[in-house]
């Protein structure tokens, strides 16, 4: 019976690491395709310096924007981030947007994405009041559940409170 308790064991490890597979999507490390989705070969398009590419979108044009602590309101500098991508978006229809809503670790989780999800909600109100339409957007909070940094200072809770804008090939998110 130990033998083949054991023998079973190990044929669920072997079976559970056929399914980790790192290279599964290519040289793509985010899935099919990249970073863009949809299976489309994101080498055809530009690196940072095409300013039709999401590489420029994310480097140049600046893919997040930060919140004070427990706030939702836009800050003069994330309109400024939010106006650039506003513009981007409108020269690359192509694209469409979800905005992520975050937020640091502090408080509880079904606050946090209470929170996320204003902070979305703010930066995607402020990307249509610029033209963008809003079938190209859709938001999500993930609340505390993906820092960009784990921590347990203020330096570090502030890169998580923020809003992040992912753009996909295609006309709806």
């Amino acid at each position: 019976m130990a033998l083949t308790h054991k023998a079973l064991l190990v044929v669920s490890a072997l079976a559970l690491a056929a399914c980790n597979n790192p290279d599964k999507y290519g040289d793509g490390a985010n899935g099919a395709g990249g970073a863009l989705g949809n299976g489309f070969d994101q080498s055809s398009l530009g690196g940072a310096n095409d300013p039709r590419s999401p590489a420029y979108f994310s480097q140049t044009v600046g893919d997040k924007v930060l919140f004070p602590v427990d706030q939702s309101t836009l800050t003069a500098e994330a309109r400024t981030t939010l106006a650039g991508q506003a513009q981007w978006l409108m020269s690359n229809t192509g694209y469409s947007a979800i905005v992520e809503g975050h937020a640091d670790e502090q408080g509880t989780r079904e606050y946090n994405l209470a929170l996320g999800a204003r902070r979305a909600n703010a930066a995607q109100q402020f990307l249509i009041s610029q033209g963008v339409a809003s079938s190209r957007l859709r938001t999500v909070s993930y609340g505390k559940e993906r820092p960009l940094e784990a921590c347990s200072t203020e330096d570090c809770y502030a890169k998580n409170r923020r809003a992040v804008t992912v753009i996909s090939l295609g006309a709806g998110a």
